[in-house]
């Protein structure tokens, strides 16, 4: 076999125009021509000018993939294309996204885990707004000041173990978009439950 119809992987960077139907239009050329891609990732590189950089990773002979940068650069929003494989060294790592639930000495196993591997790992956190379910509109209120001041993500109703309905919280989750995550009964820890929709609703007409 010539080295012409030696078949290999390039990794194909792609700068463009950050704007709608541009990650379309770069598939669609993939595909109109039969075209393989084994890998796709997008991300934006600069929000100041606009621009987005598309990795491709795809397999064909030295011929195809030169007519795949070609007409990579004929698209009207491409500003640049190189093909790493044939620049020089470069890094190359596969992304995995896993969500992991767990609490206590499970989440720090699953922790120590990846560490072992050597991954990155991102913990996502909550900002919880707890509010007073007996205290009513100044509920409102207060959802209204925290939100401007802090990335509240989550809600959480206290003292619903009286006569207080909380009744509010509906209307606080639908006006700054905000979900109930848990509910509080009691004084204790254990009277902290999280948020059942149905039995909620229910209980406001009872």
């Amino acid at each position: 076999m010539s080295p012409s119809d030696l078949v290999s992987s390039h990794t194909i960077s792609v700068l463009v125009d950050n704007e709608p139907g541009i990650l379309a239009r770069v598939v669609g050329l993939f595909s109109g021509r039969g075209y393989n891609i084994e890998s796709l990732t997008v991300a934006e590189t600069d929000a100041k000018e606009n621009l987005s950089r598309i990795t491709i990773v795809t397999k064909g002979t030295p011929m195809i993939i030169e007519q795949i940068k070609a007409q990579l650069d004929r698209l009207v929003p491409v500003h640049r294309v190189r093909d790493l494989t044939v620049e020089g060294p470069h890094i190359e790592r596969e992304l995995a996204l896993v969500k992991v639930r767990g609490t206590g000495d499970k989440r720090v196993e699953a922790l120590r885990l990846a560490d072992d591997a050597g991954q990155h790992v991102h913990v996502a956190h909550m900002v919880l707004l707890v509010l007073d379910a007996s205290t009513g509109q100044n509920a409102q209120e207060q959802a209204k000041q925290f939100t401007e001041v802090a990335p509240i993500t989550a809600l959480a109703l206290t003292k619903l173990d009286g006569t207080a309905k909380g009744g509010v919280a509906i209307s606080i989750s639908d006006q700054f978009k905000i979900p109930i995550k848990y509910i509080g009964v009691g004084e204790s820890i254990d009277k902290l439950q999280i948020f059942n929709k149905r039995a909620f609703v229910e209980s406001l007409f009872n």
